[in-house]
């Protein structure tokens, strides 16, 4: 594999190497075997890859949590060595590199970033779109990898690349979770053992409530996953709501179900001060006839 710590190094490493379909995984670093899959699923798919590795300023709004991120650079090398032919490449842009000569853009959201996230993370979604237009244009691939987690940022992506008439195929890629059913993140490395443990209430009781037969159960179930994981000592519920997978409408127990959408349930929890999301697909038994 090949490092590259400015734009213009990266440039110079793509055009020096093998022509053909360049994968992209974009991360913050403090990898684990969820960014891992990501990378073997473009490696299986492209004729080159490039995995990105940088803390992004612009989309936290709370400047305690960008300084508490885990970053550990060496550690990240050294897990994507072994997967990564010669022509691949991890780009590692500081900030100053990055943001240089950033054009200004407006880009009308369709109030997919207002809500869920959007809502209790005021500006994240604008850093995101931000940061990823500029790793898009610096990399230019042909497709880029997304891990399902972030459900909200991977509709918004795709939102991004429609809007902005980018050729870009946005691949999504399933949660990867520890044995307890924890959703894999670089947060769960700040979790103490404990809560590690007790984390595993999250996806659970999402799973365990998950197949109703209408919207109008949508109460119930929604105050069961409050309480249940309300009652995990040091855990409490941020949000929880069940929406499409098109426009992120929030479904209610009155509202009317199209076939032709999934329904995921979204949940973002805080473990002390440490937040975590999830989401699992709901099923509604009166759309299957």
């Amino acid at each position: 594999m090949k490092l590259a710590q400015s734009k213009l190094a990266l440039r110079e490493l793509l055009d020096m190497g093998t022509a053909g379909t360049i994968g992209f995984v974009p991360t913050m670093g403090a990898l684990h075997q969820g960014h891992l899959s990501l990378v073997e699923k473009s490696i299986s798919e492209c004729d080159r890859t490039v995995i990105s590795i940088f803390v992004n300023p612009t989309q936290f709004n709370d400047r305690r949590d960008l300084e508490r991120y885990p970053r550990n650079l060496e550690q990240d090398l050294s897990l994507l060595e072994p997967l990564l032919d010669p022509d691949d490449i991890v780009f590692t842009p500081e900030y100053s590199d990055l943001y240089r000569d950033e054009k200004s853009f407006e880009l009308d959201l369709e109030g997919l970033d207002k809500v869920m996230e959007g809502k209790y993370r005021s500006g994240h979604f604008e850093g995101v779109v931000r940061v990823v237009k500029l790793l898009f244009e610096a990399v230019r691939p042909g497709k880029a990898y997304f891990g399902q987690k972030d459900f909200q940022q991977l509709t918004i992506i795709r939102t991004m690349v429609r809007k902005l008439g980018m050729a870009i195929d946005i691949v999504s890629c399933p949660v990867l979770r520890e044995p307890n059913g924890l959703a894999m993140s670089s947060r769960n490395e700040r979790l103490a053992p404990d809560q590690r443990s007790a984390a595993s209430v999250i996806y659970r009781t999402l799973k365990e409530n998950s197949r109703l037969h209408s919207p109008s159960q949508l109460s119930m179930a929604e105050k069961i996953i409050s309480d249940t994981i309300n009652s995990t000592p040091g855990f409490t519920v941020e949000y929880f709501d069940v929406v499409d997978n098109v426009n992120l409408r929030k479904v209610s127990p009155g509202s009317l179900l199209s076939p032709d959408r999934q329904y995921f349930g979204c949940i973002a929890v805080y473990a002390g001060e440490i937040r975590l999301i999830d989401n699992v697909e709901f099923s509604f038994q009166l759309l299957k006839g």
